[in-house]
C-alpha cells in the first residue's frame, strides 16, 4: 500500500502563493502578515491538512512552544481514586489550554510530589524531557523556595498562581484576604456572632491568608477567638465532615461555616442533612471557589468565585510573551466575585 507524502511547509507556501517565512509566521502567530494574507495561509493549511514538525520548529527559533503546569501530585490522586474529580484542575487546564491554543503553544499538565527530597528530582526530569518555555507553579509548589530558586537557575521563566511580588516572576493571583474580609462582613451583618472556617492546608499560601484575614476581621468586629474556630480540612471531604461534626457538638456552635473550598462546603451540606439542621436557617454555609458542580448545590450555594481559569491564562499568557522576547514579568491582580445565592441568611432568634 502506498503511503501518501507528508505535507510540508513548502507545499502550504506553494499552494498559497507565499514564501516559507511568511507561513512559519502565520504558524506562529508571527506579527507583520497582513490579514488577507494570513486567512490565505490558514486556509491552506487546513485545506492540505499540514501539520506542523514541533522538533524542527524547536530547533529554528529554540523554542519548545510548550507550557509545563505542575500540581500537587498526591492531591491531584487522591481526588480521583476517591472518584469525587478535581474541578480545579478542571478550571486550571480550561484557562490554560485555550489560551495557549490562541497562540499556537501547547500546555502539558505535570503532576510533581510536595516531598522534600522529591519535588526537584522530579520535575527536573519533566524539564530535561519537555523543554518547555515556562512553568506555572501552583499551590503549594508556588510556595517553595527551594523549587522557584531552581528553576531560576536553570533559566526558565516561572509562573506564581497565587503569589503578589512579581519582580523576578509573572505572578497571578485574586485578592484572598479581601475576599475573606469581604464574606465574613456578609455574614456579621446578618447577625452571625459565631462562624466557623473550614480551612486548606498550612502549606497553601492563599490558606494562609484567609485564616489572617478571617481571625482579622472578627477581632475588628469585637468577636473573641473561641466564637471563629479554625479547623484544618485541607481541601478534603471526608475531613471536613470529622471536622465540622466537632465544631458542632460544642456548647455553643457555630451558625455559619466558611469552607475554603466547594468540596468542603458540600461536605457542611451533607453534615448539617444529618443532623436535622436546615440550610441556611440553622446553619449558614459560603464556599470559597464556585466550580461549576456548585450549580447542583441544593440549596445553590453563596460563594467566592475565584478566577481559576482566567489566572492560569494570564499566567500562559505572559510566560508566552516571554519566550518571545516581550515583556511578560510582573504581578497580576484578577478579580474574585462574590455570589450571593440561598446559604447565608440571619441565624435565628
Amino acid at each position: 500500500m502506498h503511503k501518501p507524502a507528508k505535507v510540508t511547509i513548502e507545499d502550504v507556501a506553494a499552494a498559497a502563493g507565499v514564501s516559507r517565512q511568511t507561513v512559519s509566521r502565520v504558524i506562529n502567530n508571527g506579527p507583520n502578515v497582513k490579514p488577507a494574507v494570513r486567512q490565505r495561509v490558514e486556509a491552506m493549511v487546513e485545506q492540505l491538512g499540514y501539520v506542523p514538525n514541533l522538533s524542527a520548529r524547536r530547533m529554528g527559533g529554540a523554542r519548545s512552544y510548550l507550557i509545563l503546569s505542575i500540581n500537587d501530585r498526591a492531591r491531584t490522586f487522591e481526588n480521583w481514586t476517591s472518584g469525587r474529580g478535581n474541578d480545579w484542575v478542571d478550571q486550571m487546564l480550561y484557562g490554560g489550554m485555550s489560551e495557549c491554543e490562541r497562540h499556537n503553544y501547547h500546555m502539558v499538565l505535570e503532576l510533581i510530589d510536595t516531598d522534600a527530597g522529591t519535588t526537584i528530582p522530579q520535575i527536573a526530569r519533566a524539564v530535561g524531557s519537555l523543554r518547555p518555555d515556562g512553568v506555572i507553579l501552583t499551590p503549594p509548589h508556588c510556595d517553595n523556595l527551594e523549587l522557584v530558586e531552581w528553576l531560576e537557575r536553570q533559566g526558565i521563566p516561572c509562573a506564581r498562581v497565587g503569589h503578589y511580588e512579581g519582580g523576578n516572576f509573572v505572578d497571578v493571583y485574586m485578592d484572598d484576604e479581601g475576599a475573606m474580609r469581604e464574606v465574613t462582613r456578609h455574614l456579621l451583618d446578618l447577625g452571625h456572632r459565631s462562624i466557623g472556617f473550614l480551612a486548606g492546608p498550612l502549606n497553601y499560601g492563599p490558606s494562609q491568608k484567609r485564616r489572617k484575614a478571617f481571625r482579622e476581621a472578627l477581632a475588628e468586629a469585637g468577636i473573641p477567638p473561641e466564637a471563629g474556630p479554625i479547623g484544618a480540612g485541607n481541601f478534603y471531604f471526608d475531613m471536613a465532615v470529622d471536622v465540622l461534626e466537632t465544631m458542632l457538638a460544642a456548647p455553643s456552635p457555630p451558625t455559619a461555616i466558611i469552607a475554603d473550598n466547594d468540596k468542603m462546603a458540600f461536605a457542611a451540606l451533607h453534615v448539617a442533612a444529618d443532623r436535622g439542621l436546615k440550610v441556611p436557617d440553622d446553619l449558614s454555609v459560603i464556599s470559597f471557589e464556585d466550580t461549576p458542580g456548585v450549580r447542583f448545590s441544593v440549596p445553590p450555594l453563596t460563594a467566592i468565585r475565584q478566577p481559576t481559569a482566567a489566572m492560569v491564562g494570564k499566567a500562559c499568557a505572559q510566560l508566552i510573551a516571554l519566550s518571545k522576547g516581550e515583556e511578560g514579568l510582573g504581578a497580576f491582580e484578577l478579580p474574585y466575585e462574590f455570589v450571593v445565592r440561598a446559604t447565608t441568611k440571619a441565624p435565628r432568634g
